[in-house]
């Protein structure tokens, strides 16, 4: 097993995923959001853009960054974000609130136009791509946990075929998890369902 994802008891007491214990912004994202299941469109849009931005970063960088990502982003409401310009855009190269990089504040873009023109909610397509909990059991240990899924395969080949951008098979496997469908709180996790 381990000992990287194995549960591991913080100062409180609690078993945690191991991930989450070494600040308490991870502590608080762990307990309060990670892998509880997330149906509002315009939350899936957020995170959809937040896991783009994560890509080679970690992701203790986003989340002390979230607030600066939603105040430069009209809070992520895809209609405002869609009317985004070249203006927009050079005004967010220069937000030091957020990170800084063109093709991902462009995707960002790109993404709130896709969702817009879709003929579903954003929540029902995602969501379609929900694997059965039922066919993996609790992981126990990062050998357990993959990167990538079949499922998330074909979120991402479906999300690109529909405009969108930064959405590759590893950065959705973490929306998955992160909006709660696939349970990865590992055995022994408090959090563990």
């Amino acid at each position: 097993m381990s000992a990287y994802l194995s549960a591991v008891q913080g100062a409180d007491g609690r078993f945690r995923c191991a991930w989450s214990v070494s600040s308490p912004d991870y502590i608080a994202y762990h307990d309060d959001e990670w892998g509880v299941p997330l149906t509002d469109d315009r939350r899936l849009f957020e995170k959809i853009c937040l896991e783009g931005f994560q890509a080679g970063l970690s992701w203790i960088t986003i989340l002390r960054r979230r607030e600066g990502f939603r105040a430069a982003f009209a809070g992520f409401d895809p209609a405002r974000v869609a009317a985004f310009d070249e203006a927009d855009v050079a005004r967010l190269l220069a937000d030091e609130r957020i990170i800084r990089h063109r093709g991902k504040i462009e995707a960002t873009i790109q993404n709130a136009r896709a969702m817009l023109e879709l003929d579903v909610p954003l929540a029902e397509l995602v969501w379609s791509f929900a694997p059965d909990a039922s066919a993996r059991p609790r992981p126990t240990g990062d050998g357990d946990i993959p990167a990538v899924t079949p499922e998330s395969t074909a979120l991402s080949r479906e999300l690109r075929r529909r405009g969108f951008r930064f959405v590759g098979p590893t950065t959705m496997y973490a929306l998955m998890q992160s909006a709660g469908l696939v349970d990865d709180h590992v055995a022994g996790c408090w959090r563990a369902g």
